[in-house]
């Protein structure tokens, strides 16, 4: 470990003590709760057959603030290397601002430690299940406003927040009109897009580091595009200079055994549910996540090693961009998810 590890180790016990000091002195409840998520094989079963998904139970860490009930919520939802610090840093930024934060796990009831070298130990549309099966549970509490709950997603989690905000997808599980007011998606992967990617009242906002060498910043534009063209209020920022998880309190470092395939052929999703081949064209309700990525593997796509963190300010103008999109779920004059948003592009 160099001295620079050293230092990061440091600024991510800090940020972690600072959470724990700000639960343990601001008067705000710590619960974790528990709740029934899905382990579909694909988005077709998802959509298809919801209650016919093997079940798994999962994990999620509830804060609430002090203030009037019933309150509003952002639920953070991490990507492939878990929980960090970062992810609780954010949530102590949402308590601070007066809004309710839930951080969710979605890897201890799957026993999986990481998906950075194998995305597909369980699916992207599980992924996405998880978004939606914690928005039912918090939306049953008394002290959670169901009318609104926001998402905050990074990484495999922005990929899971943008495909849980597709009525196509969240129709089935939570029923119509039910869901996110507001999603926000960090650097999501946007390999998969719903060729019909309608998202109702829910306000989306993507975010991605120009030199991002895990997801395809063009497939991020592309689907905020083909969002917008569905009648949403969707809006993408490039940061110029950043690099992926550029909200990261750390240096930019390589991990090299990351499996990353930037270049792949966007796959679309129909309105079923299934993956279409882009080499094909062809619609298939047994093609699962794997299929596709052996696909990208064999077409030359899929490469090793990846950079992480962020540098000169990235971290805190992370923060306030986010922030700034959260913030009218907190107006005590709310009343539309569609009454805000940002017009970067």
């Amino acid at each position: 470990m160099t001295a620079s590890d050293d230092a990061v180790d440091r600024v991510n016990a800090e940020a972690d003590a600072r959470t724990e000091v700000a639960v343990a002195t601001a008067g705000i409840t710590r619960e974790v709760i528990a709740f029934e998520s899905a382990n579909p094989r694909n988005y077709w079963q998802a959509i298809t057959d919801p209650s016919g998904c093997p079940s798994v139970e999962i994990t999620a860490q509830l804060y609430l603030p002090e203030g009037p009930r019933p309150l509003p919520i952002v639920a953070v939802v991490p990507g492939s290397l878990g929980i960090g610090p970062n992810h609780r840093a954010h949530a102590r930024t949402l308590l601070e601002a007066g809004l309710a934060a839930c951080i969710l796990d979605p890897f201890g009831g799957r026993e999986v430690e990481s998906t950075v070298a194998d995305q597909t130990q369980y699916s992207f549309a599980a992924s996405a299940f998880d978004v939606l099966a914690l928005v039912a549970t918090l939306a049953a509490r008394p002290e959670i406003d169901s009318q609104r709950i926001g998402a905050l997603g990074h990484s495999r989690g922005g990929t899971a927040v943008t495909l849980a905000a597709c009525r196509l997808f969240a129709d089935p599980i939570l029923g119509p009109h039910t869901g996110m007011a507001a999603v926000y998606a960090a650097y999501p992967w946007c390999g998969h897009q719903f060729a019909h990617p309608a998202i109702g009242a829910t306000r989306y906002r993507a975010i991605i580091g120009e030199l991002d060498e895990w997801c395809s910043v063009q497939q991020v534009q592309a689907q905020t595009h083909a969002m917008r063209l569905a009648g949403a209020d969707a809006t993408v920022a490039v940061v110029a200079g950043a690099h992926h998880s550029f909200d990261r309190l750390e240096r930019v470092h390589r991990i090299d055994d990351a499996a990353v395939a930037v270049t792949a052929p966007t796959v679309l999703i129909d309105d079923q549910g299934r993956l279409v081949d882009p080499r094909t064209g062809v619609a298939d309700p047994q093609t699962v996540d794997r299929d596709l990525f052996i696909a990208a593997y064999q077409g030359g796509h899929v490469t090793r090693g990846a950079s992480i963190g962020g540098t000169d300010g990235q971290p805190e103008l992370f923060r306030q961009d986010m922030l700034d999109f959260f913030m009218p779920l907190a107006e005590p004059s709310w009343d539309s998810p569609r009454r805000h948003g940002h017009h970067d592009e």
